[in-house]
């Protein structure tokens, strides 16, 4: 199956199908994944998305809902369902797509649709509630299969059979004792192939990995990743078994992540939705232009200390803003390298020193390649080598400050407990921009004007 792009022509068909009967739209929508409806709900208007929700089999539009993103309203569609519907559509949805889907409504509609559903489905959906968003517990679906280590291979295969009636897929068994504390974990492969009489202590794997309900969501990316796990357990702090966080679930999580370092690294706060109108977008972006525009107004007060260097010597204008900006350019890409890393892992100390120490040997010879460029062109073009040395030196200079700036400000803010996403490119902008400036005014002054 190839991926689904959203064209015109597909949007056209499901505009044309809401205007006939019900029979016609329900035909067209047969032809369209889960996935792909919620994907075409984005150019849909509400009372749209509705009627379609409503013709769709209560599993389609579960599956429909929990493809949405957030942005989309797929809370507010769950809502305004008449409440029989509502509630075979919940239902159908995981414990944990139900779980971030009804979370994003105000408290009483919560009640609302948990008091509709059975004691079971209501508690469990309750107790995940419980959980932080970016949390192993915030992440992870109640619903999995778990075998006691007391039973043997004809018991065991009984009970998976029985609790995997009511789930899509599982990758991973359980294994418990009689108090539910997780003891280890199963492959199907593993059970089917032993002998009749094995017994399921003889088959357990206890050297596994967990994690607790309150683990950050990034480190359980990271576990999933490193041991390439397709599922993982969740467990309290006295190791009794909660439930699992998903691959699937993980994928959601690396992609919000790198989003989130990618909008704070530009500028952007997290909270402007990457659909949202100008409005937001404004709000979002306004006071970081602002600190922006005061660090600016600093680096200009440079320029200003050396009025009598710039009237004298003009040229030293033009050079000076792409030394600047190159810089600049710098400092992104280290800063870029440095934020993954620590995104990534925990640097330990050595890890940190090694990472400032490449970025400034990066930005030496960086910088001495691209001084040596423009010291040619200040020879041969302005027929002045003092002022190429001048550029020489503050080029390589303002680069090394660049990879210095880029690697150590967002490990410094790291261990102050400062995210380093969304307060280092301002200061590293400073930094950038204020030597940029201050060095070929500095060099040039004491260079060439004293001579």
């Amino acid at each position: 199956m190839q991926s689904f792009d959203l064209d015109k022509t597909d949007l056209l068909r499901i505009k044309t199908a809401l205007e006939a009967d019900d029979a016609e739209l329900e035909t067209v929508l047969k032809e369209y994944h889960a996935s792909e409806i919620a994907i075409l709900f984005e150019k849909l208007q509400q009372e749209e998305k509705e009627r379609i929700i409503n013709i769709l089999p209560a599993d389609v539009a579960s599956e429909v809902l929990s493809e949405m993103d957030e942005e989309h309203g797929p809370a507010e569609l769950l809502v305004n369902l008449d409440p029989e519907k509502r509630t075979e559509i919940v239902e159908e949805l995981d414990y944990d797509d139900a779980t971030d889907i009804i979370s994003q409504l105000d408290e009483e509609d919560q009640q609302e649709i948990l008091e509709d559903l059975d004691h079971e489905d209501a508690s469990s959906i309750r107790a995940l509630m419980t959980y932080a968003e970016d949390t192993a517990g915030g992440l992870m679906n109640s619903e999995i299969i778990k075998v006691n280590i007391n039973h043997d291979k004809k018991d065991a295969l009984e009970e998976i059979i029985r609790q995997s009636e009511e789930m899509e897929e599982f990758y991973t068994i359980c294994v418990v004792d009689n108090d539910d504390i997780l003891k280890g974990i199963l492959s199907i492969k593993s059970v089917i192939k032993a002998r009749a009489d094995a017994r399921i202590s003889d088959l357990v794997t206890t050297d596994f990995v967990y994690v607790k309900a309150d683990l950050d969501q990034e480190a359980v990316a990271r576990l999933i990743k490193q041991y390439n796990l397709t599922s993982i357990p969740v467990v309290d702090d006295d190791m009794k078994l909660l439930g699992r966080v998903t691959v699937d679930d993980i994928i959601d999580v690396m992609e919000e992540e790198n989003t989130e370092d990618i909008l704070k690294i530009s500028g952007v706060s997290e909270d402007e939705e990457l659909s949202g109108n100008w409005v937001e977008a404004v709000k979002s972006r306004l006071p970081w232009l602002v600190i922006n525009l005061g660090t600016a107004f600093l680096a200009a007060s440079i320029i200003r200390t050396f009025d009598d260097t710039v009237a004298k010597l003009s040229i030293i204008s033009a050079y000076m803003t792409i030394i600047a900006g190159m810089g600049g350019n710098a400092a992104t890409q280290a800063l870029a390298v440095t934020v993954r890393r620590i995104s990534l892992s925990d640097l330990s100390d050595k890890q940190a020193y090694n990472t400032v120490l490449k970025e400034f040997l990066v930005g030496m010879i960086n910088g001495a390649a691209n001084g040596l460029i423009v010291f040619i062109v200040a020879f041969f073009y302005d027929a002045n080598p003092m002022l190429g040395l001048v550029l020489f030196l503050a080029m390589t200079g303002n680069l090394i400050i660049a990879g210095l700036t880029g690697a150590s400000i967002p490990l410094i803010l790291k261990r102050v407990g400062i995210d380093p996403a969304v307060a280092s490119s301002i200061i590293i902008t400073t930094f950038t921009d204020c030597i940029g400036f201050l060095l070929p005014l500095y060099l040039a002054t004491k260079l060439l004007l004293k001579q």
